[in-house]
């Protein structure tokens, strides 16, 4: 099985009435149903570089009736390049993107993700791992990864299988 959101945000511990930020958002699989977890009074920030896909999003969302996703246009390789105010989250995501980010930008996503993540805060990490024929061809080892985010400040809480593919890790923000 891939990556399976229902499954992967019941790890996470989000709850009603908070503020969940979703990195590379995509087609938006994570900021949907993290949306159902914070129900209305809670918001989903779904930060993507990729314009179209966030207007997509929005459309796909308002279609199953969720109205509290945000689209943010903006790159979280860069310290300030989401937009969002500092300390804004109380949970973020990073699904299927940390192989994309080339390694000279690593630390700059892992202190923007320090930045918008309020302190007790929460991150998850879920990404490929190696080993499969369906895996892209550049990939980071959850123990790179550990290594990132820990560099950063991040404090490992545990690992978890996020699907055949993938590997899943969820970090606190002291």
């Amino acid at each position: 099985m891939f990556s399976d959101p229902v499954k992967n945000i019941a790890q996470f511990g989000i709850a009603d009435g908070m503020k969940v930020v979703d990195i590379g958002a995509g087609s938006g699989f994570y900021s949907i149903e993290a949306a159902k977890k914070v129900g209305p009074r809670g918001m989903i920030y779904a930060v993507d570089i990729q314009q179209d896909l966030l207007e997509r999003l929005k459309k796909s969302a308002a279609l199953v009736g969720i109205h509290n996703i945000e689209g943010v246009w903006g790159n979280a390789e860069k310290i300030g390049g989401t937009k969002l105010r500092e300390s804004i989250a109380d949970r973020a995501i990073l699904s299927n993107v940390l192989f994309q980010i080339e390694p000279q930008d690593r630390d700059n996503l892992a202190l923007e993700l320090k930045r918008i993540i309020r302190p007790g805060g929460k991150l998850m990490v879920i990404d490929w791992q190696g080993g499969t024929p369906l895996a892209p061809k550049t990939l980071v080892p959850d123990m790179v990864a550990e290594a990132i985010f820990q560099k950063a400040g991040f404090v490992l809480e545990k690992n978890f299988a996020a699907g055949d593919h993938h590997y899943g890790i969820i970090f606190s923000r002291p």
